[in-house]
């Protein structure tokens, strides 16, 4: 899509160009005509205004989401929260999910409260939509691991004006003895404990694969997945990897980490893991079986393919 100009996101005008779309009932196409802009400007500016979180649409149905299939996770994995997007056609699933995540936090996230956040792709896109939302009701937000780049490149594309609490580190470092020594820093410590302390938070689910963003970002390599895969690893969480029930693997890579542990994840109340498409089933379903996730945002045919490798 083409970038958008100064003028184009300008809130007077995306406000005035929603209203007379969405309230007003008139076509794309009118709507250009009586603000004097082409239709593609038109389209552009709701595309922005949705992805930016300054629209939202709700569907007042009942029906909305997948409800049926919600209910049956909830329980069949004992979860608090749950919702199913319908399945779509072209759009990357990663961006639709961090949507969903999102749209979901919308209806949570009361002004004052806080927000931890983990990384990957579609947390990163949940983060984007988010942005509004997050300057308007002056939600505090943390990170949960080390990593620095990779949350402020998120913040700046979401054009956040609020300080996000990051913390001060890298997300792996060389040697167990530094991590350790990191972790007892007082400024590290805090940061972690207020993350643990949000009120919500939002996590991604890895896969084992040479796609992982674990690799895409060298944290570890593509050559160490295969080893990773035979010895049990079925997915990671905030770069923790975990077996077929979800309990934690003993590996040296985990003693190098910055970041909130499985055993403290767990331990926390109102944990979103976002993730959904084929090659996410195994790694979520590891990730219910050990109880590590309250609430789950996915899609129907992950939804559906999770209830019934759970028969197996």
């Amino acid at each position: 899509m083409e970038e958008l100009a100064p003028n184009e996101t300008d809130e007077a005008l995306l406000a005035r160009v929603a209203w007379l779309y969405y309230n007003d009932g008139l076509t794309q196409s009118e709507v250009g005509h009586q603000l004097n802009l082409s239709r593609i400007k038109v389209s552009r500016l709701l595309d922005a205004g949705r992805a930016s979180g300054l629209i939202e649409v709700r569907i007042n149905s009942r029906q909305q989401g997948c409800l049926e299939i919600e209910t049956r996770l909830q329980e069949r994995f004992h979860l608090k929260d749950c919702r199913v997007i319908p399945d779509g056609t072209g759009a990357d699933i990663d961006a639709r999910i961090g949507q969903a995540a999102a749209n979901f936090l919308m209806q949570k996230l009361a002004p004052g409260d806080s927000l931890a956040v983990g990384w990957g792709s579609t947390v990163s896109n949940a983060i984007r939509v988010l942005g509004h939302v997050v300057q308007e009701r002056r939600i505090e937000l943390f990170s949960l691991t080390g990593g620095v780049q990779t949350y402020v490149q998120g913040m700046r594309e979401a054009h956040w004006d609020r300080m996000p609490n990051i913390i001060p580190a890298p997300l792996v470092v060389s040697t167990p003895e530094l991590a350790a020594a990191l972790l007892r820093e007082p400024a590290i410590s805090s940061l972690l404990n207020q993350a643990i302390a949000a009120d919500y938070k939002l996590v991604g689910i890895g896969g084992i694969s040479e796609q992982a963003t674990v690799v895409s970002q060298g944290y570890i390599t593509a050559g160490e997945i295969e080893p990773l895969r035979r010895s049990g690893a079925r997915g990671d969480v905030l770069c923790r990897f975990y077996d077929r029930t979800g309990q934690d693997m003993e590996l040296p890579l985990h003693e190098r980490v910055i970041g909130v542990d499985l055993v403290q994840l767990r331990d926390c109340e109102q944990v979103i893991g976002a993730a959904g498409g084929p090659n996410k089933v195994t790694p979520i379903l590891a990730a219910l079986r050990g109880q590590i996730l309250d609430i789950l945002v996915t899609d129907e045919a992950t939804a559906l393919s999770l209830l019934d490798a759970a028969e197996d």
